[in-house]
Formats: structure tokens, sequence, C-alpha cells
């Protein structure tokens, strides 16, 4: 298998996984307020399909109706799907489990990233942890350092950062040692998870992620 078909299969079944959770939420999850500022459920469920269906036209379109800055580009999109009931949003998930336009970028590291990481925005705050396969951790651990739009670099530049529960580890400096996801979360400058890793550099990690 390539390394482009590999990505795209660990990216598919993220999705499968977050269109399981989904189906199983109560109208009140929907509505509560996930680790994106500001974001409910139903806004991060919007904001991860709102560029599927985008031809090039409509993306540039998107990019200026939003001033070229993300986040106010992001909020258009989820503005686009105000509208949809959770089983709308549902069926989005499920009629788009292989990732295509901005999303399969990167051989579709960029989905399977930006998934985990928003999938985790939903979970965390309604208390619904799961097993997260090794694979799809480690493939996106290493989009993430250099993703543009996660803004990891500035994070954890000059510190080593080292999961305790998967083989891997990145970086030079002092040490921040804790489990895959939460380092992965850290990296994309989640707040309240600090207090899940450890070691001599997390001082500093803690302070660029501010909160």
């Amino acid at each position: 298998m390539t390394p482009t078909v590999h990505a795209m299969s660990l990216a598919r079944a993220e999705r499968a996984d977050l269109a399981e959770l989904l189906g199983t939420l109560t109208p009140a999850q929907w509505e509560a307020p996930s680790l994106c500022a500001g974001w409910r459920t139903r806004d991060v469920v919007a904001h991860m399909f709102s560029y599927e269906d985008l031809s090039t036209l409509g993306l540039v379109g998107r990019f200026l109706r939003g001033g070229l800055l993300p986040n106010r580009v992001n909020a258009v999109g989820v503005a686009a799907y105000a509208d949809r009931t959770p089983d709308q949003l549902v069926e989005l998930v499920r009629s788009h489990l292989t990732p295509k336009g901005l999303t399969a970028g990167l051989g579709g590291r960029i989905a399977l990233t930006d998934g985990l990481i928003h999938h985790q925005d939903i979970r965390r705050p309604l208390g619904l942890p799961r097993m997260i396969p090794s694979e799809r951790l480690t493939a996106a651990l290493d989009t993430a350092r250099t993703a543009p739009t996660i803004g990891a670099g500035r994070r954890i530049r000059g510190l080593t950062l080292s999961a305790t529960d998967i083989e891997w580890s990145a970086g030079r400096g002092p040490h921040v040692e804790g489990p895959a996801e939460a380092l992965l979360m850290a990296m994309a400058g989640r707040h309240g998870i600090v207090p899940e890793l450890s070691g001599p550099g997390l001082p500093t990690l803690a302070e660029r992620i501010g909160g």
C-alpha cells in the first residue's frame, strides 16, 4: 500500500469512527461546547466538512468572503451549515467518509490530522474517551508538527516531545512527555491539556499555549 493510499484509509477510518459517535449523541450533546472556543459540537462538525464540496472557485470565494483571515473563513463555512439538523450533519459525515477537495491534501493527512483533533474537541468536553489506534496517532503527530494551519511549530520549538503510550518522539531540547493524544491536542494549542503532560519542557509549552 502506498503512503497516500494508506493515509487515505486512516482518514476514512477516523471519519467512520466520528460518524458512529455522532449517531449516538443527544440533542443536548449536539449543543454542548467543544474545545474550539465559541463552537458547539454541531459547529465543529460543520467546520470539518464545510470544505468537502467546494470547487477551486468556491474555495477562493470563501476565503475572499472571510477576508483571508482563517478564523473568519472558517466561520463562513460553519454558517453555511447552520440550518442543518443533527441527523443531516450525521448524514453529511457518512456521505463524505473519503476526503476530497481541500481535506484530501497531503494524501489525506490533512483530513486525518484535522479530523482526529476535532474528534477529540468533541469527545473531551462530553467526557467520552476512546482508544485511538496508534497508527493514526503517529501519522497525525508527524503531520501536526509542521502543518501551518495548526501552528504547532511555534509551540514546540526547542522542545522534545515523547509519547508514553506509543513509539513516537520528535524534536530537540527539554522533554515534554505524555499520552500521544494529549501531546497532539497540546500541539494544537488546546487548553486544559497541560496537566496530563510532564517533563522539564512543560512550563515552556504551557506558557506558549496560554490560558
